[in-house]
């Protein structure tokens, strides 16, 4: 091969190398904030005493054990020497098992400890940005604005919080960006086969073939249902949106009735490569109750006759669980100080203290002469999500009025994690379940502040320097205001005027 024709080769490395710098350095960034300390608070913050102890039952024993009262068994955990006090006796749980076997993988590798149990989750928001990062230069095809999104996550306060806390709402998130970030891979293949088949079929009628990306999409929804049930959600949203992509696609390939090409060509795989992918996920991850003996209802439908027996009874038995757990979660009325209601979310109306303690002067790092705060606040970092309520109005004049297929993916992506928090008016709910929504804010801010910078087409190079002036701004001020509450989302002790200034609204009190 001649000379002439060595660069290209080495030059499409070089790209691909860049491509992946960046991302992987915005990850490093995250790992540190999120592996920094990730022992501290040394407790079971919020609800880490049900989901550490009964992911520790399940590497014991295959299914969720019953505990003593958390007064008795949480100090137990955190003595030394340490006492397990775990019965075998099936327990009742309000969630399926996957989120639960992800946070026993830390513990079965560094034990029963706050390092061991938030571990996984700090590995998952650690890994997301990076994921996130390479969404976003894929569906922008700006590996800059990709990095922006996938920083923007790496500051952002409550993926930081829920990332250092071993709670199942950063494991849905994670799977559930998984599936976000395998479905644009899946719609640019099938695009290209769809290219590639021009020839033979002119009419945009040609099949797509088989398709893996989506049903790796099926098994990380599967997983995302598998951990908590708002995953069913998502699934049923983001199978319609990619059929909504298979007509775009069919109609740019010329079929002139797109949308019954798709029902005829793509309903049925698209159907089958996610939904019954995502069911035998799901069961798939019941495998120790299955296994078990005395798993919370493992034999109830053992000898039962009736209408469905016909159906094994292990299905028969999980299924009558499921229904009672149902009617546990929307019957779930218990008030608590920091519930709220899914209104106030996004302007961060209600945020929840997952552990305070007080320090006395000259305990616990408190030198000020009065007494000191110590806190982990789920809290995202309110600049940061008040610009992105901006650019959400700003991506839905994109989908709107310019059919901006990307605006439409990430407001969908918002809707199916976010919207069916309203059908649960009554219900106990709070606001760091909004942590599956953060990247999808994120990449909004990015596709808002990219535009702003680049400005119309036609722009010239001053007004690119003033757009990109522009939008540097509130980074700016969004790291900023990332730092200045970093000490409420680690567990900082700082003195109590300090935690005092940081109190912006009086509900965050």
């Amino acid at each position: 091969m001649s000379s002439a024709h060595r660069p290209a080769p080495r030059a499409e490395r070089l790209a691909r190398a860049r491509s992946w710098l960046g991302p992987v350095l915005v990850a490093v960034l995250a790992g540190a904030l999120r592996f920094r300390h990730l022992g501290r608070p040394r407790d079971l913050i919020f609800d880490e005493t049900y989901y550490a102890k009964d992911a520790w039952s399940m590497l014991r024993l295959g299914y969720e054990g019953v505990w003593p009262d958390r007064r008795t068994a949480d100090p137990q955990l955190l003595a030394h020497p340490q006492t397990v006090p775990l019965s075998d006796t099936g327990a009742f749980v309000a969630h399926p098992p996957a989120g639960k076997w992800v946070i026993a993988l830390g513990e079965w590798t560094f034990g029963l400890d706050p390092f061991g149990w938030r571990f996984m989750t700090a590995a998952l928001g650690t890994l997301s940005v990076l994921m996130l990062c390479r969404i976003g230069r894929r569906l922008f095809r700006s590996t800059l604005l990709g990095c922006l999104a996938g920083a923007l996550m790496a500051v952002d306060g409550l993926h930081l919080v829920m990332s250092r806390t071993a709670l199942l709402d950063l494991v849905v998130m994670f799977f559930v960006l998984a599936a976000f970030g395998c479905l644009l891979i899946d719609r640019d293949h099938a695009r290209a086969r769809l290219a590639a088949a021009l020839p033979t079929g002119p009419d945009g009628r040609a099949g797509t073939g088989v398709r893996p990306w989506r049903i790796a999409a099926g098994v990380c929804l599967g997983l995302a249902a598998a951990t908590k049930w708002n995953g069913l959600y998502v699934l049923v949203l983001f199978a319609v949106l990619t059929l909504l992509w298979d007509a775009g696609a069919r109609r740019t390939a010329g079929a002139a009735a797109p949308y019954r090409t798709v029902l005829r060509k793509d309903l049925g795989p698209s159907v089958l490569s996610l939904l019954p992918v995502a069911a035998v996920t799901y069961l798939a991850t019941w495998t120790g109750w299955f296994r078990s003996t005395d798993g919370y209802g493992r034999h109830w439908a053992d000898g039962r006759g009736g209408t469905w027996s016909w159906i094994p009874a292990p299905l028969r038995s999980l299924w009558h669980y499921e229904s009672a757990v149902y009617e546990f979660n929307v019957g779930l009325h218990t008030p608590h100080s920091y519930q709220s209601n899914p209104w106030s979310w996004l302007v961060l109306g209600r945020p929840v203290l997952f552990h305070y303690r007080s320090p006395k002067s000259g305990q616990d790092g408190c030198h000020t002469a009065a007494d000191c705060s110590q806190t982990v606040l789920a809290l995202g970092t309110p600049l940061l999500w008040w610009t992105a309520c901006c650019a959400l109005v700003y991506l839905l004049y994109r989908w709107a009025l310019r059919r901006d297929w990307r605006a439409g993916a990430i407001l969908c992506a918002v809707a199916a994690g976010y919207l069916p928090w309203f059908l649960y008016q009554d219900r106990t709910v709070f606001s760091f379940y909004a942590v599956v929504l953060v990247p999808y804010l994120c990449l909004a801010v990015a596709m808002a502040l990219g535009a702003l910078a680049t400005g119309p087409p036609d722009a010239t190079p001053a007004r690119r320097l003033r757009g990109t002036v522009a939008a540097g701004v509130p980074v700016l001020l969004i790291v900023w205001n990332f730092i200045w509450f970093f000490p409420l989302y680690t567990g900082q002790t700082i003195p109590y005027t300090a935690w005092q200034s940081r109190m912006w609204l009086a509900t965050w009190i």
